[in-house]
């Protein structure tokens, strides 16, 4: 897989600060039952690589020391980790919010037929992949027979009360474009997704979240192979909006690599930029240090967070979702 970091201008983004620590956010692994052409940590069923158990338990101890309100889980598919039962029990046990980045079909998986019952149990959010409302193209991006099962997959969640008004369960759903293009207005597409959903399958869900696809990892190759790369940088860069600073992501949240190493977000964990700091910071760092006011360390991806309504874990950063 070819690497698009020195594709990336690394000078041209305004600079970022860490304000207070929100949100951890935790990648258990690269092991998944998917292989999407859109997965910018490169998962699928043949990787090997998952979060050891010393690791996974310093995960519940940074969260208490540092008063972090909101564990986010992912992967590969997060579930397959043999210890995510335990940790989501440890962090709920404190408190703390959880949040499942689920590709839905792996509900479906033999071993896993009781995982949606135990989410609910928990009272984990759901944040479910789901690039489309029709099958054609959800099955296009993430392999055929896919969208059949996510469907069946979030006819179960809404069994269990996920989606439904007043239940408390949580569930929001992501769409990602099928290829190099900005997300349409996340409105408007939520407005799409529900009555399409509904009339057809009689889906419900609580918000859709409208990402765009990063130039790195596997999407990232993909726009290479395609001679798109240059055009997709220049896209982000010329629907660059400056008031989607104050809303991204990385200023409240640390990643966590399966390793335990600690990056600015997700997709810097997936370029190897490394959080700033003495040495390369670790998790059983945050036992002492929280970060806040360090630089972030930014490069020409950062326009995917930031080009038109904006790009974050939740969504457009230039509206706030209704309640």
């Amino acid at each position: 897989m070819r690497d698009t970091l020195p594709l990336l201008d690394l000078t041209a983004f305004p600079p970022l600060r860490r304000e207070r620590l929100d949100t951890l956010q935790v990648n258990l692994g690269y092991l998944c039952n998917m292989k999407c052409v859109h997965c910018h940590v490169a998962a699928g069923p043949h990787r090997t690589e998952m979060m050891d158990a010393d690791t996974l338990a310093l995960i519940p101890r940074v969260l208490q020391a540092r008063g972090i309100g909101t564990l986010d889980l992912t992967g590969g598919a997060p579930e397959m980790h043999d210890g995510f039962r335990n940790l989501v029990r440890a962090a709920r046990a404190l408190g703390v919010k959880v949040i499942d980045r689920c590709n839905l079909t792996i509900l479906l998986e033999p071993g896993y037929e009781d995982l949606a019952a135990f989410l609910a149990e928990n009272r984990v959010e759901i944040v479910a992949s789901l690039p489309c409302y029709a099958m054609e193209n959800v099955d296009r991006q993430r392999g055929k027979g896919s969208f059949d099962k996510s469907i069946i997959a979030l006819q179960r969640l809404n069994a269990l009360g996920y989606g439904k008004p007043g239940s408390g369960l949580v569930l929001n759903l992501v769409y990602n474009p099928q290829g190099p293009s900005l997300p349409p207005p996340q409105d408007e597409l939520e407005a799409a997704y529900r009555t399409e959903l509904h009339r057809h399958f009689g889906i419900e869900f609580n918000h859709l979240f409208a990402l765009a696809n990063m130039p790195i990892k596997r999407f990232g190759d993909y726009l290479i192979s395609k001679r798109q790369f240059h055009d997709y940088m220049k896209l982000l860069k010329d629907n660059f909006s400056a008031d989607n600073l104050a809303g991204v992501m990385c200023k409240s949240l640390v990643s966590v690599d399966w390793q335990g190493y600690l990056y600015d977000c997700d997709f810097n964990q997936q370029l190897g930029l490394a959080l700033a700091g003495d040495g390369r910071p670790h998790l059983k760092s945050l036992l002492q240090a929280d970060y806040v006011g360090c630089a972030i360390r930014v490069a020409g991806h950062c326009h995917g967070c930031t080009a038109g309504q904006g790009s974050s874990c939740g969504g457009a950063l230039d509206h706030e979702p209704h309640s």
